[in-house]
């Protein structure tokens, strides 16, 4: 059974730190693209942050220079470390897995999500 288990979120003041964990089983982790995805209130989800198996990292644009993506293989955990955070990265922050499974299927696996807030 695969589990994807965030953890960090918060409240924050603008300008503020946070770091999200992400703590997954059930998969081959070391193969698995990971990443962090987000929903503001009203918003579709949209991509954060993404990190390949071979550690490649590509960021949405609104939040490059802020936030950093990293990984663990031996902890199968990923990391979001959040920096000079702004009113709008306000939103339910979701752990995101896409892993190789046979047949050149891939399978996409999501955590319950972790709030973020930051005020003003």
């Amino acid at each position: 059974q695969v589990q994807l288990v965030e953890s960090g979120g918060g409240l924050v003041q603008s300008g503020g730190s946070l770091r999200l964990s992400c703590a997954a089983s059930g998969i081959a982790f070391r193969f698995s693209t990971m990443g962090w995805y987000r929903q503001a209130p009203g918003k579709e989800r949209e991509l954060a942050a993404l990190v390949t198996s071979g550690g490649n990292t590509n960021y949405a644009d609104s939040v490059k220079g802020r936030f950093t993506i990293s990984r663990d293989n031996a902890k199968n955990t990923v990391y979001l470390q959040m920096n000079n955070l702004k009113p709008e990265d306000t939103a339910v922050y979701y752990c995101y897995c896409n892993v190789a499974a046979a047949l050149g299927v891939r399978n996409v696996y999501w955590g319950q999500g972790t709030q973020v807030t930051v005020s003003s």
